[in-house]
């Protein structure tokens, strides 16, 4: 069982991850609201480039145990009982728009080569293998590879500085929803840059600080997903990063392929919840009905900046 507080000795403290600076400023306490783990997580911004991150943080080591089997990336229950269906049909629906985006980009055929950095369960992959043929490789620092449809993949389990690719460049890198959970976010730019194909693309999602939901809900906005989101960028900060280490921003979407609703749904949770954690089997039945009742507002989603960003870059 985790204490109530993680002791001081598991935190470090870290300047601007940007400029480099330590002048912040306080912006709000985090907690985690999603499995109701004990905490209290201090996120600033920094005055000098206006990057908002959480400081101190924990070490990596003492941040694993928040990535265990109920966190929502490597949760492994599908059997949801007669909501099944519409799970598994949610879940799939999720990797398509994912495909839908990329295919904007570029076009991938049996000797493209594709790798994605936080694969989780590797189903975004699975989905490209099985359409296009394509070379898939997955880096994620949780080993996920019992699950099904890993043997159609080049799977790293590790950091992506870990990670040694003999020369290989890639003509398309994805990051669904890593970046903010970075610890050095800055070097996995450079390494994605240096590892893209001269007509390569590199696609960032990740939630949007400046949104409609983070106003809405503030210190129980899911984006702060505390203590595992190290970074919360706004199109600003993420721009700005991106551009400063050699790519080249090739268009910026305000949405993206994770669903707005999702962030809606459990940022009203997490206010009637105030920190005890969401009941995810308690909670599906719920969420399908309210998206349901929200589904007219949900065809404007990217019109209204709901939740996230997403940008696409080459090397510059």
């Amino acid at each position: 069982m985790l204490p109530a507080q993680p002791p001081a000795q598991a935190f470090e403290n870290v300047t601007c991850y940007q400029c480099g600076s330590s002048a912040t400023r306080a912006l709000l306490q985090g907690q985690d609201d999603l499995t109701g783990k004990p905490g209290h997580f201090q996120f600033v911004t920094c005055e000098q480039c206006g990057l908002s991150f959480q400081q101190p943080r924990l070490t990596l080591e003492n941040i694993k145990p928040y990535y265990d089997d109920e966190y929502i990336a490597h949760r492994k229950k599908t059997d949801w009982g007669w909501l099944t269906p519409f799970y598994l049909k949610a879940m799939r629906r999720h990797d398509l728009a994912k495909l839908a985006l990329v295919d904007r980009y570029v076009a991938l055929h049996a000797q493209s080569k594709v790798l994605d950095i936080g694969c989780g369960a590797a189903t975004f992959l699975q989905e490209l293998v099985a359409r296009d043929r394509v070379q898939a490789c997955g880096v994620d620092f949780k080993n996920l590879a019992h699950l099904p449809g890993f043997d159609q993949i080049d799977f790293r389990c590790g950091l992506l500085a870990e990670q040694q690719f003999a020369g290989q460049r890639f003509d398309l890198i994805t990051m669904w929803h890593f970046l903010e959970h970075d610890y050095d976010p800055i070097n996995t730019l450079q390494r994605c840059r240096d590892l893209l194909s001269d007509d390569g693309r590199l696609v960032i999602e990740v939630p949007r600080l400046d949104s409609l939901s983070y106003r809405l809900y503030h210190e129980r906005w899911p984006g702060l997903q505390a203590p595992q989101h190290t970074l919360l960028f706004s199109r600003d900060s993420l721009l700005n990063m991106v551009r400063s280490q050699g790519l080249k921003v090739v268009e910026y979407l305000p949405y993206g392929a994770f669903p707005p609703y999702f962030y809606l749904f459990t940022g009203l949770a997490f206010k009637l919840l105030k920190g005890r954690g969401l009941n995810l089997d308690r909670a599906i039945l719920p969420y399908f009905l309210g998206q349901l009742l929200c589904a007219p507002v949900l065809l404007f989603q990217r019109q209204l900046n709901l939740a996230m960003q997403t940008v696409v870059c080459q090397r510059a």
